[in-house]
Formats: C-alpha cells, structure tokens, sequence
C-alpha cells in the first residue's frame, strides 16, 4: 500500500502581496501614526491585516478554483451590456485612481530614498525612475530585477523589526493601543494605515499570481498558509514601524518631511549609517513598487475588457503606461514626496470598499466556486470589513470637509 507523499509548503505569490505594502507608503504611513499618536493607532493597524488577510484569501481561492484572474471573473459574470458598462466603468476608475496615485507615491518614495542618497545632486529624480520602470517593463524580464530590489525592502524591514526590540517599546501602551479609539484628528490616518495594508489593486495581483503557481483545488491548504504567514510577517513589520517612530518622535512635535527624518528611529541600530539604510530601502521599495503597479493595473483592465494578458501585447502595454505616466505627473506635480505618499494611501483606503464589494459579490457564486464558495463566517467578516472602511472612509471625508 502507497502513503500518499504529504506536500512541502513553500511561500509563494502571497510573499509579492506582502512586498508590494511594504512600500514607501507603509514606511511613510506608519511613521507619521507613530510620530503623531503614539501607540494609539495600533487597532487600526491590526483590523488593517486582518482585513488584508481575509480580502486575499478570498482573491488567492477565487484565482485557485477558478484558474482565472479577478478581472477575467468579474467580465464573465457581468452579460448584461448596461451592467458590464456600469462595473467596468467603476473598477477601471478605481484602478486608475487607486494605482495612478499609488504609482505617484512610489516614485515619489524612491526620489525621496536617492534625494537622501544624493543630497549634492540636483536632478528630477522621478524622471528617472520613471523611466527604469519603463524599461524594466517593457522588455519584459522583471522577476530577477524587482526581487533584487525586494531583498533591500526586507533588510530595511528586518532592520525596523530588530530596531523594535532593541528599544524595548513600552509594552502597556502598545496593548492600550489595541483598544479602538480615535485621537483628535487621526480619522485621515487611520484610511491611509488601511490603504496602505489592503492595497486595492493586490486583490487582482493575487489571484492571477495564484494560478500561475497552483491548479488544483487540493492546494488550497497551502494556498491559505502562504496568505496567513506572508501578510502575518507584514503586519509584524508594519508595527514594529509604528512602535519605532512612537519610541523615536511622539510626544516631539518633530516635523517629518524626508528620509533623513524618518532615519532617526533607525538610530539606536544603525547609528549614522541610520539615513543611508533607510534611504536604499526607500528606493528600492519605491522602485519595486512603481513596476508592480502598472502591472497589476493592466492585468485588472485586460482582464475586465477580454483582452491578451501577454505583456507583448499592445494594448496591455498601453494600461500599464497610462498608470507609469499619471503616477510621474503627480510626482512632478510640485508636492512634498512625503505629501504624495500620504495621499495616495488615503485614496486607495476610500477606493478599497468598491472593489471588496465586487469581490464579495463573485466569491458566493456557486456556479463558479462550487464548494470553495464563501461561508457565512467569510461573508459575515467581509461585511463588516466593508461596513468599517466605508465608516472610516466617510468620517475621514467629513472631518476634512468641515
């Protein structure tokens, strides 16, 4: 009698969802909660990787049982001409919107890292990044490039992470922190952590990343731990940010307004080599980044419209350069890097609910998933994901209006 040979469990596509939230907003994000609020916010960042782990399981198990990208479900579920319109229309809002000002915010990190780098040189440094971006696209062979430049994020990372321990962070504030509750004008920081962490357009990374790797649905068990343990590890990260800059700035009235700022809660580590660590990590995460976004975005629209996913072809070139090209405008646009960054986190924390809801709404088709459909339990959880970012989402735009 044969023992069935029991499956290995190697990370896999959920590690590029991690890699892609550990950008210059995350850095940029977490810092400005930990400088201004303390420990205050830490509910806001556990409900934020718990929002992500849920929403990408249900994308990683849609893209495994289905063997088909999000995009390409939502456009084979909509044959209504009027209502394939009207959810076309909204998602490739929300992804041009989204990916546009998130693609700013990378340039804009990674200017941001070579401005620290380079304080001597004066040149438009997001023209340049811009147009790496654009060559590492367009030839195609991006793997080995951008996963160079993700083992700089995780050695910057690693360095917050051990910088956090070294500090010895005030533990009974860190665990206050976790009981929800929103200091004076926070409500914009609490939308930008969530926009930072469940990054919209990852929901369509990841279910295409899936496919690529797993085709049967027996590997839905390893699917579900590569989702758990990766974005686990970037919460962890994302805290030990927090916590940092918490130790570092809050209580300080410090202004932070480049890399060199955001260095010092690096120091206790790193001493003066603080700036140069965290300025190679931010434009290696800007960088990274800014080659992820297009993509995503193109395989999203494609997918959507029945387009070729093939990175040859001509009209999926030509998603991926209007996101490339509307992110350099608003990097060019005049604002503080650290100003971009900031916004573009907030803009895809108010965009995320739209795209959640089509989300929710394909992963309860029997048709279509079968037994893998959404539980009560899942569907239970994602409403009120939604429910909580479109309170977050509308108090946010009230207290900045009025």
């Amino acid at each position: 009698m044969k023992v069935a040979k029991q499956k290995r469990f190697a990370i896999g596509p959920a590690s590029l969802v991690a890699a892609a939230f550990i950008g210059p907003g995350t850095v940029t994000t977490c810092t400005l909660a930990g400088a201004n609020y303390g420990y205050a916010l830490m509910w806001a960042l556990l409900f934020s990787v718990m929002a992500c782990m849920l929403l990408q399981e249900m994308s990683a198990r849609l893209g495994l049982i289905t063997q088909q990208g999000l995009g390409e479900v939502l456009q084979k579920q909509f044959t209504h001409p009027v209502y394939k319109v009207l959810v076309f229309a909204l998602v490739a809002v929300a992804i041009f919107i989204g990916n546009g000002a998130y693609q700013g915010g990378n340039i804009a990190g990674a200017a941001l890292g070579l401005q620290a780098m380079l304080p001597t040189v004066d040149f438009p440094w997001p023209i340049l990044i811009a147009a790496v971006a654009f060559a590492v696209l367009i030839q195609g062979s991006y793997r080995v490039f951008e996963r160079s430049l993700i083992v700089l994020v995780l050695l910057m990372s690693l360095a917050f992470v051990t910088t956090f321990i070294l500090t010895k962070p005030d533990w009974t504030a860190l665990f206050q922190g976790m009981k929800p509750q929103v200091p004076e004008g926070a409500w914009l920081t609490i939308v930008a952590l969530v926009g930072t962490t469940v990054v919209p357009y990852n929901l369509f990374l990841h279910a295409s990343a899936v496919k690529s790797k797993w085709h049967k649905p027996e590997d839905l068990s390893l699917v579900r731990k590569d989702t758990i343990i990766s974005i686990g590890v970037g919460g962890l990260i994302s805290l030990a940010i927090v916590a940092t800059a918490a130790t570092a700035f809050f209580g300080q009235q410090v202004s932070i307004q480049s890399a060199a700022d955001m260095s010092i809660q690096l120091q206790p580590l790193l001493g003066s080599w603080a700036a140069v660590f965290i300025s190679v990590g931010l434009f290696a995460a800007g960088i990274s980044s800014a080659i992820t976004a297009p993509l995503a975005a193109a395989y999203a629209v494609s997918g959507m419209l029945g387009w070729p996913t093939a990175g040859k072809d001509i009209k999926f070139k030509m998603i991926w350069m209007t996101v490339l090209f509307s992110g350099l405008l608003l990097s060019l646009s005049g604002y503080k890097p650290i100003t971009i960054i900031w916004f573009a986190q907030i803009a895809n924390g108010l965009l995320l609910p739209l795209l959640a809801i089509f989300l929710l709404f394909v992963m309860n088709k029997s048709d279509l998933l079968g037994a893998y459909k959404n539980s009560w339990l899942h569907n239970l959880l994602a409403l009120v994901v939604i429910a909580v970012s479109l309170l977050l989402g509308g108090k946010s735009l009230y207290s900045a209006l009025s």
